[in-house]
């Protein structure tokens, strides 16, 4: 399990005298005026509250995602990213997107979207076609072997995601916290 960065490890990762807080003048961070209350790092002037959230968020975020991921790879030699983009692809009108709108799901650079469509046609997994409405596109179709493999994929990880997450909360829970990250999106 990974775990986050310690405030002197993060030192170690700054410029000398930089802080890692964004705040330029450590006197501006606004911890009771004190500009040594602030430090070069900043988290002081996070309540503890505020600190375990977010640090809970994140660790609990990196943890989860990286224990799906093991498990798609080791179970079907899939990526994160090429279980998404199969997925994407298969809830898409006609199970094709052009590739500029199968980068979004997956979150990926051009070049990082190309390499992974070439691995993923070269395993046969999908396929790449002209744009029926547009000559200069391409659009990516999933193949039924890249159908097969999803649906075995979806089975381990729906099954790590009520492992890892669901079953750790009760229903209320879930719809609290379903409303509660809403708010962070968009």
């Amino acid at each position: 399990m990974s775990t986050l960065p310690s405030p002197a490890e993060l030192r170690d990762l700054t410029p000398a005298g930089a802080p890692l807080c964004g705040v330029d003048d450590a006197s501006a961070c606004g911890v009771d005026d004190d500009a040594s209350a602030c430090g070069t790092d900043g988290w002081a002037s996070l309540a503890d509250e505020e600190r375990g959230a977010w640090e809970g968020f994140l660790q609990a975020h990196a943890e989860i995602q990286a224990e799906l991921e093991r498990e798609l790879h080791e179970t079907h030699r899939l990526s994160f990213n090429d279980y998404f983009a199969l997925l994407a692809l298969e809830r898409a009108p006609d199970q094709r997107l052009r590739m500029h709108d199968l980068a979004r799901p997956v979150r990926l650079t051009r070049s990082g979207l190309t390499r992974l469509v070439e691995r993923l046609e070269r395993d046969g997994l999908i396929e790449r076609l002209p744009c029926a409405d547009d000559a200069r596109g391409t659009e990516a179709r999933i193949t039924d072997a890249g159908r097969e493999l999803l649906l075995a994929a979806s089975a381990t990880h729906l099954a790590g995601v009520r492992r890892r997450f669901l079953d750790r909360f009760s229903a209320d829970e879930l719809s609290t916290l379903a409303g509660q990250l809403s708010r962070l999106s968009g």
